[in-house]
């Protein structure tokens, strides 16, 4: 081999140097790039969550004999409540939770909401969710007018909010979900409102229990104290809110909630595991012997 061939061939080896390195840090990489966006669907994937097995109620809040609050620009709450929670019902079961459960209930006020607390119970959910929109007291109220008639508004506050009770059989578990909640209408870039903080609301006024999340507690309320399962009240938006109103009414809106309800549930599924069903607490129990307790059903 003469001298000048020598400078070909040391770069003819390290190209095939270069070439077997390469491929190995290309595919690295690619995978890399790859794991990254799929992080998280995969996670879900092999969630312990029992989407089919887990029942989650959706509590329509009111009723059609007593709707709640007034918009501004005079639509029942009640048919907000129904349009978000019957939207948000149809993405729980796209997405496998079969076992969703629209509860909508009839009559005044007060036989509305012992009778949503005890079919809700009877039920056998994991979890309660009441579906609301907000207003505001009647000291906060203007005036305007309204194809011709006056109405009520105020543009002072807008936001949602999520509320839990400390009375609650298992507040533990009813905060988690709803902090998950909160992080989730977050991530949509959707804020929940600090105004119940304030002194000016008075007897409204409630303690902020996570300030990132908005959750609030709210101990007295029948729906959240009174069910026998993890139990969270969402206030979707304010309907007294002239903007937020219309805000409300879009689908685009609706679906943003729908979706962070949603995706919420499937983490808290996944927090709480499978809960074992009747094959399998019998099976445990041949194997020691003797009865089984399912504690999962003593939440």
């Amino acid at each position: 081999m003469t001298p000048a061939m020598h400078g070909p061939m040391r770069w003819a080896r390290r190209i095939r140097r270069v070439a077997i390195i390469l491929p190995a840090a290309l595919l690295w990489q690619s995978a890399s790039l790859r794991a990254e966006p799929s992080e998280a669907p995969q996670k879900a994937s092999v969630s312990a969550c029992d989407r089919a097995g887990f029942r989650v109620v959706l509590d329509v809040g009111h009723s059609d004999k007593a709707w709640g609050a007034i918009s501004a620009r005079g639509q029942r709450e009640y048919d907000f409540n129904l349009r978000l929670a019957t939207l948000t019902q149809r993405k729980l079961l796209a997405a496998g939770f079969a076992k969703s459960v629209l509860l909508v209930t009839q009559g005044p006020a007060m036989k509305s909401l012992h009778q949503r607390v005890a079919r809700a119970n009877q039920s056998g959910a994991e979890l309660f969710l009441s579906i609301h929109h907000d207003s505001v007291p009647d000291k906060f109220l203007e005036k305007w007018q309204v194809e011709g008639v006056q109405r009520g508004f105020s543009d002072r506050f807008t936001g949602h909010s999520i509320f839990v009770s400390n009375s609650n059989r298992d507040y533990v578990a009813s905060l988690s979900f709803a902090k998950l909640l909160g992080k989730q209408l977050k991530a949509r870039d959707l804020q929940y409102t600090p105004h119940y903080t304030q002194k000016i609301m008075g007897h409204r006024q409630r303690i902020l229990v996570d300030a990132d999340a908005g959750v609030y507690r709210y101990d007295q309320l029948i729906v959240l104290k009174d069910t026998r399962m993890p139990a969270v009240l969402l206030e979707a938006g304010s309907i007294i809110n002239r903007d937020e109103e219309l805000a409300m009414q879009s689908p685009e809106r609706q679906g943003l909630i729908a979706a962070a309800v949603t995706k919420a549930v499937d983490e808290f599924c996944a927090e709480r595991g499978p809960t074992p069903g009747p094959s399998s607490l019998q099976r445990v129990a041949r194997e020691h012997g003797g009865a089984v307790v399912n504690h999962n059903k003593q939440r």
